[in-house]
């Protein structure tokens, strides 16, 4: 009999899997810690369950940029550290919207201009890309 043993990744997660093939009917056996699957037509190993998550946090609410906003986009990916303003909030030009961690730096994002707030697409905790627009200040 054949035996390999394999390294995958799921979701984050590296198991260590067992692969012996048991006859030259294409029949292959898998395990993976105490579980045990076998493929019958084409292999395929069954994966744990994934971890329960923690309660999703609310998505933030998507409103698109009318003529005349103006939209703050994040300058670097990062991870939202904390949002100081909320929809409704006014602000004037160079308060900090956003503090943006990037390389283990604190970076403020702040407004260019002075308005109202329309629009907060981010949370707490976030993970953003460069360019994904984080907040929309309308006039």
């Amino acid at each position: 009999m054949n035996k390999m043993d394999l390294t995958i990744s799921i979701n984050g997660v590296s198991y260590l899997v067992e692969v012996e093939k048991t006859g030259g009917s294409g029949v292959a056996s898998f395990s993976a810690a105490a579980a045990t699957t076998t493929a019958q037509a084409a292999p395929a190993v069954t994966a744990a369950p994934a971890p329960t998550p923690a309660a999703p946090k609310a998505a933030p609410v998507q409103v698109a940029a009318a003529a005349g906003d103006t939209t703050i986009p994040a300058p670097m990916p990062g991870k939202v550290s904390k949002v100081n303003v909320k929809v409704g909030d006014k602000v004037k030009k160079g308060d900090v919207l956003i503090i943006l961690e990037a390389m283990k730096m604190q970076n403020e994002i702040a407004s260019p201009v002075g308005g109202t707030v329309k629009s907060v697409n981010t949370n707490n905790d976030d993970n953003v890309k460069p360019g994904q627009v984080l907040i929309i200040i309308g006039n």
